[in-house]
């Protein structure tokens, strides 16, 4: 079974565009989007590369964090 990872999506009004995270590969993994889904599809693409990347250099995958954090979205 596949890890379920974390995509975190926030609007940036200084830089007007949808900012996307990837917090279990690191503060570096990260894109964007002019748009939601542009970010969304985005971060799916980032996060299948970094997981390429991973396997490719023989290196674990980090533990997802979303089975021991609740987000709440105020």
């Amino acid at each position: 079974m596949k890890p379920q990872y974390t995509i975190l999506i926030q609007w940036s009004t200084e830089d007007q565009k949808y900012i996307v995270c990837l917090p279990e590969f690191g503060p570096y993994a990260h894109t964007h989007g002019d748009t939601y889904g542009d970010a969304v599809k985005n971060g799916e693409e980032v996060l299948e590369l970094l997981i390429e990347d991973y396997q490719a250099q023989g290196k674990p995958l980090p533990e997802p964090i979303t089975a021991n954090v609740a987000f709440q979205f105020v």
